[in-house]
């Protein structure tokens, strides 16, 4: 069975975890700018990676607008993200991403990522800013912050690594099985 692992990753943390992925089923990788339509046909198992922004994953219409050409093929797609894995939050990934035939033909994972400010590029850096603004003000109106809330605030100063290889086992054995 021929696998590709295809990323786009903005801070690293998406292509760790495709590199892992990539060595555990000997598949070949590739950055997904480098990727061509006629590429993902050559292979029986294509894997998408992609860092989460704005519940929207990066890149993902690379699967999405090919999905056609990969009927016969196992299709999986992991996001990558700062918050913990809860199942409300992954199915609400799943559904902003995927309409009910892509769902049935993609499978899915979260796998938790990382943040590291520093590594953003500027029109991120603004957004993220923005949203470091609004957490601080609901404070100032002593407001109840959440635990994500809580999590974004302490990593704006010093950047969290979340990733564990061991949390690749699930796409692992979906692939193998």
């Amino acid at each position: 069975m021929k696998t590709v692992v295809i990323y786009k990753s903005k801070t690293g943390f998406t292509k760790k975890y495709a590199e892992w992925i990539s060595e555990e089923l000997s598949a070949d990788l590739f950055e997904g700018s480098k990727v061509t339509t006629n590429m993902l046909t050559a292979y029986d198992t294509v894997i998408y990676g992609g860092g989460l922004y704005a519940v929207g994953i990066s890149g993902v219409k690379l699967i999405t607008k090919n999905l056609d050409k990969l009927k016969d093929k196992k299709v999986v797609v992991f996001a990558t993200g700062a918050s913990p894995c809860r199942e409300e939050a992954v199915n609400e990934v799943r559904n902003m991403n995927f309409n009910s035939i892509e769902q049935k033909h993609i499978q899915f994972f979260y796998l938790r990522g990382g943040f590291d400010y520093s590594k953003l590029k500027p029109i991120y850096k603004v957004l993220m800013t923005l949203l470091k603004w609004k957490i601080i003000w609901k404070i100032k109106r002593k407001k109840e912050l959440t635990h994500d809330e809580r999590g974004m605030l302490e990593t704006y100063e010093k950047p969290a690594d979340f990733t564990r290889k061991y949390k690749i086992n699930e796409i692992i054995t979906y692939v193998t099985s």
